[in-house]
């Protein structure tokens, strides 16, 4: 399965009059529906080459869903077993994906809330209350961020130059280990990483939000994959409009993107015609919105968290009307 990973195709969702185009690098094409497949390969081809893995042994993550789905598909391939330390601020769908894909789920707390801290810190126990187990400790290990040096590739085949990366940053590997990549490459891309209101990565205070597999919660600990001299420009986006953006793009283009990837999207759309004439402006999509049908898509479990609100998504709708791009001319890419 691992074999598929990768060469992911872009989708041109919006275009300024001044040229400025916006592109979707659309991972949900990976095995497992997502980009983090790809540093879970990583983490654990490094591990083996590092012996800290043998045949047999077991693999131990805290986990949002995407990592752990990753996680599932090689430890299956290559033979461990594998733990994912979970809380039920997940989505179902992908808890019981891991499930089937035979991982073992270990949950922390009782209710929907998030629980980052308290799920690195049971993972971090159990791995080392048994020989051989090895928490992969997704948030500091390097090997995450090294992951994505082949989305870069990708799009420098595809692009030849990539002016400006927006993206979503939980653990930073995706953003941080593409831009990396692209600036060790020659590229001068500017770098804008994207996280929910009440993440604490970029300041200010924390909160609560509905955003998954990304930001960092108040008490959990900032990983080393963010890596802040990459960073260009920090930003913040409101639970309601990365939803809302999600919503609006999957009723404008028939496209479903997830909710955090509604946030990047939000960002770039909002100040596409900001950017220089010309730029080549870049969004990583982490998942696709198949994921959310029972949180994000959901009506009823939107309205129940004040987060239903058909003004913003109108006028979402609007803005992607406005900047569409003209199809007979310039067709969708799938160039990867």
């Amino acid at each position: 399965m691992t074999d598929l990973i990768g060469r992911t195709p872009l989708f041109q969702l919006a275009e300024t009059g001044s040229g400025t185009r916006l592109l979707l690098k659309l991972e949900q094409c990976n095995p497992t529906g997502a980009a983090k497949i790809r540093m879970a390969r990583s983490m654990v081809l490094d591990a083996e080459a590092r012996g800290l893995l043998r045949p047999g042994g077991r693999i131990v993550e805290s986990t949002s869903g995407n990592t752990g789905l990753g996680l599932a598909v090689v430890a299956a391939e290559r033979g461990y077993r594998f733990t994912a330390v979970v809380d039920r601020h997940a989505c179902a769908d992908k808890l019981r994906t891991m499930a089937a894909l035979g991982a073992e789920l270990v949950f922390v707390g009782d209710d929907d809330h998030l629980a980052t801290s308290a799920r690195e810190d049971l993972a971090e126990q159990l791995a080392a209350a048994e020989p051989g187990a090895y928490f992969t400790e997704q948030h500091n290990n390097p090997a995450n961020a090294d992951g994505y040096a082949g989305l870069a590739d990708e799009l420098l085949s595809d692009l030849g130059e990539v002016d400006l990366l927006i993206s979503a940053v939980g653990t930073g590997g995706s953003l941080f280990g593409t831009a990396r990549r692209l600036r060790d490459q020659g590229s001068a891309v500017r770098v804008i990483g994207v996280e929910p209101v009440g993440s604490i990565a970029f300041g200010g205070d924390g909160g609560p939000y509905w955003q998954s597999g990304t930001g960092t919660p108040p008490g959990a600990t900032i990983g080393t994959a963010v890596d802040y001299a990459l960073l260009d420009e920090g930003v913040k986006v409101s639970d309601l409009d990365a939803f809302a953006t999600a919503r609006a793009v999957a009723a404008s283009t028939g496209l479903m993107i997830g909710g955090s990837a509604g946030g990047s999207v939000h960002v770039a759309l909002t100040r596409l015609e900001d950017f220089p004439p010309g730029s080549t402006v870049v969004t990583i999509v982490g998942d696709g919105g198949e994921k959310y049908l029972d949180t994000v898509f959901d009506d009823e479990w939107m309205r129940a968290r004040g987060l239903l609100d058909e003004s913003v998504e109108a006028r979402i709708s609007g803005l992607l009307a406005r900047l569409a791009p003209d199809r007979a001319a310039d067709p969708v890419l799938s160039l990867a």
